[in-house]
């Protein structure tokens, strides 16, 4: 059955957190107001989706279970210049920082979801990356032998039939909130932090959907590489990402996320999910590796 975003939205924190939370509680953990929060519950008391005592019933259950995240997609074959000269001998995605590598932060998170299957494509010093399957024993990997030649679209092509119901997630993110890898997704979505300037690659929105990429930017979302496409936007993304990368001159030279978000954006519905201060960092530099890891300030 087809249920409402704010169902959805309320049906997903009740099954995370399985005990009986106060509407006051779930008004918090979805930033929906508690008269919102009201009428929902009311409505999938009726629907048989939630019980007498406010927890998911098997119907409800039942209605998530189309929004499931099949895949968790990592793009990780970049060298990380602007990280040396500590990625001359490591990738940038398995530099600890304060004991943990920084894929970890976000492979923790995917399991915690219950996200069972994980592909990461790599690239730069490759066999490294082995290293992860004895924690994390069921990932699969996809070796771009294009890493050096071209920009990350070139990791996205290897992957392009695999974008349905999937994560894709750009691998050099320090993830503090593990709570925005769900197990369930309504709608295609890219993740973003609002800020009132930013030199950043950044997005603007319109209605909560996102209408343009740029950088640089005041009042916008700053962009985060974590998105997530339903089976529709996939369809359409294995065509746009073959099409930009084989016959599009300069296809080659794009991010993978431009022809989703730039050059064929009016093919997509891709919606603007919101992050905070503190949930996720990008680390770009050594300073600031510094700055967050103090073993590194030597």
């Amino acid at each position: 059955m087809k249920i409402t975003y704010n169902q959805f939205e309320v049906l997903t924190t009740i099954e995370r957190n399985k005990e009986k939370l106060s509407q006051r509680e779930i008004a918090k953990e979805t930033n929906l107001s508690v008269g919102t929060i009201n009428k929902v519950i009311s409505d999938l008391l009726s629907e048989k989706l939630i019980g007498e005592d406010n927890l998911i019933t098997n119907k409800g259950l039942k209605a998530l279970e189309p929004y499931r995240v099949k895949r968790a997609i990592f793009l990780a074959a970049g060298f990380g210049s602007r990280l040396v000269p500590i990625t001359l001998n490591t990738p940038k995605p398995l530099i600890l920082v304060n004991g943990k590598k920084i894929i970890e932060t976000l492979l923790d998170a995917v399991v915690k979801a219950g996200i069972e299957e994980i592909i990461i494509v790599t690239g730069y010093l490759s066999e490294q990356f082995e290293i992860l399957l004895k924690k994390y024993p069921n990932i699969k990997f996809i070796y771009n032998s294009k890493y050096n030649e071209a920009n990350n679209i070139s990791s996205a092509y290897l992957v392009r039939d695999k974008f349905a119901n999937s994560y894709v997630l750009e691998s050099d993110l320090y993830l503090y909130n593990p709570n925005l890898i769900r197990k369930y997704e309504y709608q295609s979505n890219f993740l973003g932090k609002y800020v009132t300037k930013t030199d950043d690659w950044c997005v603007e929105t319109k209605n909560g959907i996102i209408t343009k990429e740029k950088i640089g930017g005041y009042d916008c979302y700053q962009m985060y590489g974590i998105s997530y496409y339903d089976k529709e936007a996939s369809l359409m993304m294995e065509k746009d990402i073959a099409h930009v990368y084989e016959n599009v001159p300069g296809g080659k030279e794009k991010y993978w996320e431009q022809v989703v978000l730039d050059v064929y954006q009016k093919h997509y519905k891709i919606a603007l999910r919101e992050c905070f201060e503190g949930d996720i960092i990008e680390i770009d530099t050594f300073n600031e590796l510094k700055e967050i890891d103090k073993t590194y300030d030597v």
